[in-house]
C-alpha cells in the first residue's frame, strides 16, 4: 500500500504540475516550510521543497504566471514556453517523491510523470486556445481561477487520499484523450477563423456573389452521388458544419441544385472517405447568426423537435450566407404559398 501511495503522489504531482507547475511546488513548499504538514518517512525527500530559496524563486514564477494566464492569447503564449518546462518539472516531482531506486526506474519515472505532466498541459492549452477566440476576456479569468482552485484542492487531496486524487486526475486525464480529436478539430477551425479574421482589410465589404462551382476534390464527390444529373445552383465552402450525420467541425461544402430549390447537400472528404449528406428544407427555418470570428447559417425546424444543423463560415462571407439565407426562405415561402392554393377540381 505504502508503494501504491508513494506512485499515487508521485503522479499526482506530475499532473497538477502540467496544470501549474510554479503554484504546485510554491504551494507544496510553503505547507512544508510553516509545518502546515508534516511528512510522513517515506516523503521526506520533498522536505527540500520547503527551502526558502525554493519557495522564493517559485513564488516569483507563480506570481508573474498568475497575471499572464488571464490576459488573452498571452496565456497561450505562456503555454507554449512551458510545453516542455512543465513535463520536466513534473518528472523530476516525481522522481523526487519515488528516488533514485536504479538509473532503469528512473527512466521509467520519467517517461511515466513527464507523459502525465504533459497530457494535463496540452489539456490546459486547447482549452486556452478555443476560449481566446471568444471576444470577452472573463472565460480567461474564470479557467484561470479554477486551475488554481484544481491545483490547490489536488494537493489537498494527495495529502489524504493518494489513491483516490490519482484516480481522479487519471478519469480526467481519460477523458481529455477520448475527446481529444473533437477538441483538436475544433482549436484547428478557431484558429483558421481567427487568422481570416485578422487578414481581413478594415472596413471590409464583400459583394454578395454565389460561387457556382466546387472546387475538384468536393466536385468529384457531388458528381459521384448526383445520379440525377442535377445542376448547381450555386455552392459556398464552409469551414465547419454540424448536425444529424454530419460530424462536427467538418470542412465541407454546402449545395443548392437549380432542379431541388428546397434541399440542400452536404459534401465533404475525410481521411480518403467521401461524405454526402442532403438535407430537406420543408417544415424547416433557416436563421443567420453573426458571431464575433464566423458567420453561421442555422437551418431548425419550424415546430416541434428535429434534427439541427449550424454551417460555419469566415466573417467575411456575411454577405454570401445573408444572400443564401434570403434565397432559402423565398423557396420555403413559395413551396408553403403553394401548399396552401386550394385544389379546383374541374
Amino acid at each position: 500500500m505504502d508503494r501504491l501511495n508513494l506512485l499515487s503522489v508521485a503522479l499526482g504531482l506530475a499532473c497538477l504540475a502540467g496544470l501549474n507547475l510554479y503554484l504546485t511546488v510554491f504551494a507544496t513548499g510553503l505547507a512544508i516550510h510553516l509545518h502546515w504538514i508534516t511528512l510522513a518517512p517515506p516523503y521526506e525527500s520533498l522536505a527540500v521543497l520547503g527551502d526558502p530559496f525554493i519557495i522564493t524563486i517559485a513564488g516569483i514564477f507563480f506570481l508573474l504566471e498568475f497575471f499572464a494566464d488571464k490576459i488573452p492569447w498571452i496565456d497561450s503564449a505562456w503555454d507554449a514556453v512551458h510545453t516542455v518546462i512543465r513535463p520536466i518539472g513534473g518528472a523530476l516531482l516525481a522522481i523526487q517523491v519515488l528516488g533514485h531506486s536504479s538509473p532503469t526506474m528512473d527512466v521509467l519515472i520519467v517517461l511515466l510523470a513527464g507523459a502525465t505532466s504533459l497530457l494535463a498541459h496540452t489539456a490546459k492549452a486547447t482549452t486556452r486556445l478555443i476560449s481566446n477566440t471568444s471576444p470577452e476576456p472573463f472565460s480567461n479569468i474564470a479557467l484561470s481561477f479554477g486551475e488554481d482552485a484544481a491545483v490547490l484542492g489536488g494537493l489537498v487531496l494527495l495529502h489524504y487520499h493518494p489513491v483516490i486524487a490519482l484516480s481522479i486526475f487519471l478519469i480526467a486525464i481519460s477523458a481529455f484523450v477520448y475527446f481529444a480529436p473533437k477538441i483538436l478539430r475544433a482549436v484547428r477551425v478557431k484558429l483558421w477563423l481567427t487568422w481570416q479574421k485578422l487578414n481581413e482589410p478594415a472596413a471590409f465589404r464583400r459583394e454578395a456573389t454565389l460561387p457556382l462551382t466546387l472546387p475538384a476534390k468536393l466536385a468529384a464527390v457531388f458528381n459521384k452521388e448526383n445520379v440525377l444529373g442535377e445542376t448547381i445552383a450555386w455552392a459556398m465552402l464552409c469551414v465547419s458544419g454540424r448536425g444529424r450525420r454530419i460530424r462536427p467541425n467538418l470542412f465541407g461544402a454546402l449545395v443548392a441544385t437549380n432542379e431541388e430549390p428546397r434541399k440542400l447537400t452536404f459534401v465533404a472528404r475525410k481521411g480518403g472517405k467521401s461524405i454526402v449528406h442532403t438535407i430537406e428544407l420543408d417544415g424547416m427555418t433557416v436563421a443567420r447568426e453573426p458571431k464575433f470570428l464566423s458567420e453561421n447559417l442555422v437551418i431548425f425546424p419550424a415546430e416541434g423537435r428535429g434534427p439541427k444543423y449550424v454551417f460555419i463560415f469566415p466573417r467575411s462571407r456575411a454577405a454570401e450566407v445573408k444572400e443564401i439565407g434570403e434565397k432559402l426562405r423565398q423557396n420555403l415561402t413559395v413551396r408553403s404559398a403553394a401548399l396552401a392554393e386550394p385544389i379546383t377540381i374541374h
